[in-house]
């Protein structure tokens, strides 16, 4: 997305998806990641979930398309159609 909609993408993202999300059972918690590209910001969304029934709750039966929001447009995003599954095998936070 353009740099200029970044900041408030951001917000609009913790006021859809974080807050969908985070209101479905079986969801653990998320990350944001961001990177600047060359006058664009890209922006990853990684959800952590107890099961894939869970996601299924939130995204639906076909857990490989990214869920959507109606006002996605007006922040001019180029959005990764597809969503990518992994399990978790090792985690350690200091």
């Amino acid at each position: 997305m353009p740099e200029v909609h970044s900041e408030g993408f951001t917000v609009y993202l913790y006021e859809t998806g974080i807050k969908d999300s985070s209101a479905t059972t079986g969801f653990l918690g998320a990350q944001i990641f961001r990177r600047s590209l060359s006058g664009k910001i890209e922006l990853t969304l990684i959800t952590y979930w107890d099961n894939l029934d869970s996601i299924k709750t939130f995204a639906g039966n076909d857990i490989s398309q990214a869920r959507l929001y109606p006002e996605d447009e007006v922040y001019e995003l180029e959005p990764d159609l597809s969503v990518q599954h992994y399990e978790v095998i090792e985690h350690q936070f200091v």
